[in-house]
């Protein structure tokens, strides 16, 4: 019975069209191209984050010639949502966004060029300290999230790249 509905499950996630990122015969290929992305520095300090999230998802090996470049520009906010009878900010949101364009070094070229972006709300407490602290440790989260989109996205184009055939 198990056997049956392995074989099955296998059969309708294959009908879904879902593939392995690394599937195939360009699997190394792909994993090679993302090891050859360089990522210049990032301003500020979500920047450091996002960068060193990017190199660490991208498994970037700091190669002698890398074949890809990956410029990101960040826009941090962080806007006030609640505010009390007294003037008080009750509750914020941070805003963490990223323009990124990924260029072929060899030719130039722009393979991609998008955005990504995410916010998390904070609430403002009557102490400093833990509203300075939530409002760092959502700049953590948000740099972790924005790099995962950026890093499934440059993937994805890396591997439609590989998969076509060059002249």
């Amino acid at each position: 019975m198990r056997l049956v509905l392995l074989l099955a499950a296998t059969l309708a996630l294959s009908a879904c069209g879902l593939q392995p990122m690394y599937a195939g015969g360009i699997g190394q290929a792909v994993a090679a191209d993302l090891a050859a992305v360089e990522i210049p520095a990032i301003q500020g300090q979500g920047g450091w984050l996002v960068k060193n999230a990017l190199e660490a998802r991208l498994g970037v090996a700091g190669q002698a010639t890398p074949r890809f470049r990956l410029d990101v520009r960040l826009d941090d906010s962080l806007e006030a949502l609640g505010v009390l009878n007294d003037d008080t900010i009750s509750r914020e949101r941070r805003i963490l966004r990223a323009r990124y364009q990924l260029i072929d070094l060899a030719s130039g070229t722009v393979l991609l060029d998008a955005t990504a972006g995410s916010d998390a709300g904070i609430d403002v407490v009557s102490s400093e300290y833990a509203t300075i602290a939530a409002e760092q440790k959502a700049l953590e989260n948000l740099a972790l999230e924005v790099a995962d989109r950026i890093a499934t996205q440059v993937a994805v184009t890396l591997r439609d790249q590989a998969a076509v055939p060059q002249p």
